[in-house]
């Protein structure tokens, strides 16, 4: 992810999220219908009750924790929406107790550093606070002082050690404020101009050199305390264009197994990270028309490592933005977006504004109902988002 210009794009966002009807569907859509917000809480508790398991462990480990969630509280989980200020994240949070909250650079940064962020939480479960700290032009908090030269400057500066390091300490700033997942570091493989959309924020054009000071970064990060994120699987660095502003396609499968999914194939296996699904569409995977960030056949390949000689994965997954990205805004709104991300496989939809969280969830419910959204997927990714989030196993 990588939101240009954010200051007043929310509103941007909004409205044009509100504009858009009619939405075709798509590869795994779930096309919720149009059902009451009373209605899907009713569906809510007849599904939850159905689904839920009696668990005798521990209090405040995994399974102890996702057996008290009703089915409604174990999709909000699988939300992180950006939020404008701190009675914003307070307000979402007490209302229908989403995941993870996303700082971005239109947040009023007060909500680190007074401390609110570090006390956000749904009952005994913690609330993820990300952002976008990837350093040179993606720096959201440099305002508070938080900065680093870009992924392709520390790559000709700096040794491996070096990178680690510098991530260690960026990392542990981000936790004094509250902060506990970092959208980074950039794993595309570019020999793109400095300011084009992945350019100098990708470590090098070399896949090897990118999977080495991706390693140091992450681990640096890790290290804080921090979750690190991988993006933007499969690879956006010979992309044909922005998916801020449009479609993009990359090379075929065939080209990137041996170029743009060599650092991924090399570093999932760390343990400790998270990875990030882009708005790719990618030839001889996703389908002519289908991103990867909807595609149940690219978050598939990701999970189990078939399709790309990889490691099954076990982290976290995450959408890309699903509300101020053209890629995906052009076709459908985040009632459907979030939904069809889900049901694709990943287990956290991302998107910019507050606003349609309830809408959201609604349509989840309804997912669920009709079998679009699989119950055995929703408990899969609250246990990994539970122990994201540091509980511990049972």
């Amino acid at each position: 992810m990588y939101t240009r210009t954010m200051l007043g794009l929310v509103t941007v966002v909004t409205a044009s999220a509100l504009a858009v009807g009619g939405c075709s569907s798509s590869e795994g859509s779930p096309s919720p219908g149009s059902t009451s917000s009373s209605a899907a809480a009713s569906t809510a508790s007849s599904v939850s009750s159905a689904s839920s398991s009696s668990v005798s462990a521990a209090a405040g480990c995994v399974s102890a924790e996702a057996a008290k969630l009703t089915l409604r509280r174990k999709l909000a989980q699988m939300l992180m929406v950006g939020v404008k200020d701190t009675a914003d994240a307070k307000a979402v949070v007490a209302k229908e107790h989403i995941g993870g909250i996303f700082v971005g650079s239109w947040t009023d940064k007060s909500i680190l550093t007074s401390g609110a962020a570090k006390v956000l939480s749904s009952g005994t479960v913690p609330v993820m606070v990300s952002v976008d700290q990837e350093g040179g032009r993606v720096s959201r908090l440099k305002a508070i002082g938080i900065d680093s030269p870009s992924a392709r400057e520390l790559a000709a500066t700096k040794s491996p050690a070096q990178v680690r390091q510098l991530a260690l300490g960026i990392g542990k700033r981000l936790r004094a404020l509250g902060v506990t997942v970092d959208f980074a570091p950039v794993l595309d493989v570019s020999d793109q101009g400095a300011d084009t959309v992945i350019g100098d924020r990708s470590f090098s054009a070399d896949p090897v050199t990118v999977a080495k000071y991706g390693r140091a970064f992450a681990a640096g990060l890790r290290d804080a305390g921090i979750l690190p994120v991988f993006k933007h699987f499969p690879g956006h660095g010979h992309g044909s264009g922005d998916s801020h502003t449009g479609t993009v396609r990359t090379p075929p499968l065939s080209e990137l197994v041996t170029n743009d999914l060599v650092p991924f194939r090399t570093l999932l296996p760390m343990p400790g990270v998270a990875a990030m699904v882009g708005h790719l569409i990618v030839p001889g995977l996703t389908g002519p028309e289908t991103p990867a960030s909807i595609s149940p056949k690219a978050i598939g390949m990701l999970r189990t490592g078939r399709g790309y000689n990889g490691p099954a994965f076990h982290g976290v997954i995450f959408s890309d933005d699903l509300s101020g990205m053209a890629a995906i805004t052009e076709k459908f709104p985040i009632e459907q977006a979030a939904p069809m991300a889900l049901a694709a496989g990943s287990d956290i939809a991302l998107w910019l504004t507050t606003d349609k969280v309830s809408a959201v969830l609604d349509a989840l419910v309804r997912a669920v109902a009709a079998k679009k959204l699989s119950m055995t997927h929703v408990d899969a990714a609250v246990a990994r988002i539970l122990r994201a989030k540091k509980l511990k196993r049972c």
